[in-house]
């Protein structure tokens, strides 16, 4: 499993890099549960998925992932503060409504939050805006009319949110096709990971 998942979703190994042996892990918009189970293999995490999708529940249930039907949007209400050790939030960030308040409940349940998204400031984007089309790419699969996605965003964007939110980033891994992007990060990555916690 993890050759052909690292190579469709590069993102969990630099996730997974991030989490010591044994953490306690949620996953939210867990999807069918792929993270959890690679984290389970690799770093011997125990963890729970929030997911709303029947059809992605089921094939956690079906891959022995816990998961827990629930839309993102209505909040974690049902966790306590610090209850675990990592809150990840995986390719989620831009189809959330309410962005601010999930990374908030993100950092009280969570000692630590792992945040991916796509870069929509990657220069193959800008490119397709400036010829007057919306971008559609490996990391943003859809057309403009099916998307899933509301709140698309730049590393500068994100990098902002946090610092007007109180929000310390403890590290970035910036990627593209699963290489490494360490020169004009904001232009030539495609893809981000960050790894953050409340600040002070």
């Amino acid at each position: 499993m993890n050759a052909s998942i690292i190579q469709s979703r590069p993102d969990f190994a630099a996730i997974a890099a991030w989490i010591p042996e044994g953490s306690a892990v949620l996953d939210l918009g867990c999807g069918d549960g792929s993270l959890l189970r690679y984290l389970r293999e690799t770093r011997k995490v125990v963890g729970y998925g929030v997911e709303i999708s029947d059809a992605n529940v089921a094939t956690c249930i079906a891959n022995g992932v816990n998961v827990i039907q629930n839309d993102l949007e209505s909040g974690l209400a049902d966790f306590e503060n610090d209850a675990f050790d990592f809150v990840i939030l995986s390719q989620t960030l831009q189809a959330t409504k309410h962005t601010e308040a999930l990374l908030k409940e993100i950092l009280r349940v969570g000692r630590e939050g792992v945040v991916s998204f796509p870069n929509f400031g990657y220069w193959k984007n800008r490119l397709q805006v400036m010829l007057g089309k919306m971008p559609v790419s490996h990391d943003m699969p859809y057309q403009w009319y099916d998307t899933p996605n509301v709140h698309l965003c730049t590393l500068h964007d994100f990098e902002d949110l946090c610092a007007t939110h109180e929000v310390s980033i403890l590290a970035r891994h910036v990627m593209t096709e699963g290489n490494d992007v360490n020169v004009l990060p904001n232009l030539l990555g495609s893809m981000a990971v960050y790894r953050v916690k409340r600040a002070g």
